[in-house]
Parts: C-alpha cells; sequence; structure tokens
C-alpha cells in the first residue's frame, strides 16, 4: 500500500506507483470526490469520461436522461439573468 506525508502547506507528492498506475504525469489534473461511504476517491481528468460513469451513483437514486440535464441547466442558468 502506497503512503504519503502531507506537508505544513498541506500538499503531497503521489508515490510513483500511483502516479504510474493512473497514468499521471507532470501537469496532469486530478479530482478528489467522496463517495456514498465518505470514502475520498482520487479521479484522474486525463481518462476518457465514459470510463468515469457510475462513480457518483447512490442506490436508489434515478438517473437523469439528456432532456432533463439540458432542463435543469436551462432552469438554473435562468437564475443568473
Amino acid at each position: 500500500m502506497a503512503s504519503a506525508t502531507i506537508t505544513s502547506k498541506g500538499q503531497i507528492t503521489i508515490p510513483q506507483e500511483i502516479r504510474d498506475y493512473l497514468n499521471l504525469d507532470p501537469g496532469s489534473k486530478v479530482d478528489f470526490v467522496i463517495d456514498e461511504n465518505g470514502t475520498v476517491k482520487l479521479i484522474p481528468l486525463n481518462i476518457p469520461i465514459q470510463s468515469l460513469s457510475g462513480i457518483l451513483h447512490r442506490p436508489g437514486m434515478k438517473s437523469a436522461t439528456l432532456e432533463e440535464m439540458e432542463a435543469a441547466i436551462q432552469e438554473g442558468s435562468s437564475d443568473w439573468t
């Protein structure tokens, strides 16, 4: 198991083993996601979006259609006008 130490500035160095596994290179971007169990996941942003499907799924949660997502975006953007 790989581990790292947090610096006084809140920074860590991702161990080489993990960088290799996630195909992370200097300048790569990552997201941190807290799942429904409280586990923090490191998500590389250099991977196809299709492979992220389902990472935020919660049991009993209904999937939204593209039309529902577009309607929600339109509704949310009308608050800014």
